[in-house]
């Protein structure tokens, strides 16, 4: 198969470690992943701001981007979720365009779904000997439909520690522009997030967008909260440097 990496805006300039974490991944599964040098942002900042032909211009890069691929990988269930849901409409006075769009949804998967759903793993024999709570976001899990898939890959994962995470449904405060339109209003939320990660007295919390974890984590060090925080795709490939090489096994 030939699978793209979409490497979204946040982890191409700010944690290009995440991408290596899934490359990492991929190929212990024997799957090659390829980088299009060409691809760009999402356009979901300008979509929601309004500026949709900005938006538009996005896709359509995108859209020759990843033209030649069988799948495409990304990091974020929310830019994937853009994606799924928008870009068809982007084009709904273009047929050519349109279609396009709609196989691009169809092949576009985040990280964890790929993984569980498309590959058919949920044990690399990965092993992380920590106390760990999960953080679902919610473009991931309502916009994406990202459900448990992030859940059985980490409990397959030796010597982990999952802990559950209280009102884990409730946003981060993040959203994307929400932050920086309703400053306040998203501290307060992020704030409350943090207090909870703190009761479950976890010491890593792992999540599968970086926007979410970004503004955590943010949070977290700002409090000095002794508490890593990782992408899913990073857990998994430091606990596949600590065991024997994963006989894998389908998911069931």
């Amino acid at each position: 198969m030939k699978v793209a990496l979409f490497v979204t805006c946040l982890v191409d300039q700010f944690y290009p470690n995440v991408a290596e974490a899934m490359i990492a991944v991929c190929n212990q599964l024997g799957v090659y992943v390829d980088f299009p040098e060409a691809q760009t942002c999402c356009g979901q900042p300008a979509f929601n701001s309004g500026y949709v032909e900005a938006a538009r211009s996005s896709a359509l890069t995108l859209l020759s981007a990843f033209a030649d691929y069988d799948y495409v990988i990304s990091p974020s269930g929310s830019c994937t979720g853009m994606i799924h849901h928008y870009f068809a409409k982007l084009f709904d006075d273009d047929i050519v365009r349109r279609e396009l769009a709609q196989d691009l949804a169809c092949k576009t998967y985040e990280f964890s779904q790929f993984i569980v759903n498309v590959l058919g793993v949920t044990d690399l024999h990965a092993a992380f000997p920590y106390r760990v709570t999960y953080h679902p976001s919610c473009h991931g899990s309502r916009l994406l439909g990202i459900r448990d898939e992030p859940l059985r890959l980490l409990e397959k994962v030796r010597g982990i520690e999952l802990v559950e995470l209280e009102h884990q449904e409730d946003c981060c405060g993040f959203g994307g522009t929400f932050a920086v339109k309703m400053a306040d209003i998203s501290a307060a939320m992020v704030s409350e997030k943090v207090e909870h990660v703190e009761a479950t007295g976890a010491q890593v919390l792992v999540g599968t967008d970086m926007g979410c974890l970004m503004n955590i984590g943010g949070r977290l060090q700002r409090e000095r909260k002794p508490v890593r925080v990782l992408h899913l795709a990073q857990l998994l490939a430091e606990g596949l440097l600590q065991s024997s090489p994963p006989k894998l096994e389908v998911a069931r």
